[in-house]
Order: C-alpha cells, then sequence, then structure tokens
C-alpha cells in the first residue's frame, strides 16, 4: 500500500491506517450522529390539543384512555406514540392500517358502543361510547 492510501496517526512514532478503513469509520460516525438527530420528543405524547376533537393516544402497548365518550358526528384521532412498536386499531366497522407512527381517524354519527382492539396485541383494547 502506497503512503498516499495510509494515514499516519499519533506524530513521528506512531501507527498508520489505511485511508480507506478511515473513510468507513468517519462515514459510521457520520451516519450514527445523523440517526441521533430528529424533529421532536416521541416520548412525549400527543394531546387534545395536538389534534381536534377526542383522541386516543397508543403508547406502553395501551390505548389512553381505554374508554373515550363522545358525541355523534364526532371525529376519534388515535395518536401512535410507542416508539417503534407497530400497532393497528380494528372496531366492527374500521380498521386503521399497521404503523408505528402517526394517527387514523374514524367518523362516528351513529350513537352506541364501538369496542376495537390492536390485533396484534389482543391484550389491547378499548370503547367508544358515542352519544346523541
Amino acid at each position: 500500500m502506497s503512503f498516499e492510501n495510509r494515514i499516519k496517526l499519533a506524530g513521528r512514532g506512531g501507527f498508520t491506517i489505511p485511508r480507506r478503513l478511515m473513510l468507513v469509520a468517519l462515514a459510521g460516525f457520520v451516519a450514527l450522529a445523523l440517526s441521533a438527530c430528529g424533529t421532536g420528543d416521541a416520548s412525549e405524547p400527543a394531546t387534545t390539543a395536538d389534534t381536534e376533537g377526542p383522541s386516543v393516544v397508543i403508547e406502553d402497548l395501551a390505548f389512553e384512555p381505554e374508554a373515550l365518550e363522545v358525541e355523534a358526528g364526532d371525529t376519534v384521532t388515535w395518536t401512535w406514540n410507542d416508539g417503534t412498536v407497530s400497532h393497528d386499531v380494528k372496531g366492527d366497522d374500521f380498521q386503521s392500517e399497521v404503523i408505528s407512527e402517526g394517527t387514523f381517524q374514524q367518523h362516528f354519527d351513529e350513537p352506541g358502543t364501538y369496542d376495537y382492539v390492536c390485533t396484534l396485541h389482543p391484550n389491547m383494547t378499548g370503547t367508544i361510547e358515542v352519544t346523541r
């Protein structure tokens, strides 16, 4: 290997590292540093102020609140806030995609009780009670 393809470290008595190895290490460091960058704090749960109307947050393998009362004509927003864990929302007449981030909305016109579940985690259940 020629001198131009090696990087000398630690001054005169030091050792040399092949330039290609140094570049690979540097690229890995840059990728790691960039992966730590983000646009927001995913650990902060969504609140009603973050969405319009009634909302449910998916966090810690649970729907919060587990039971929600809304009026006929309301739209409920589910917000994923469980890191990289994927979930869905499935009721008798509605179903979201399986995702790990984002939101899902369902409009409720008819009064009644609407039970739903995460099909990936059957212990995750919730209820929407629609009143007049």
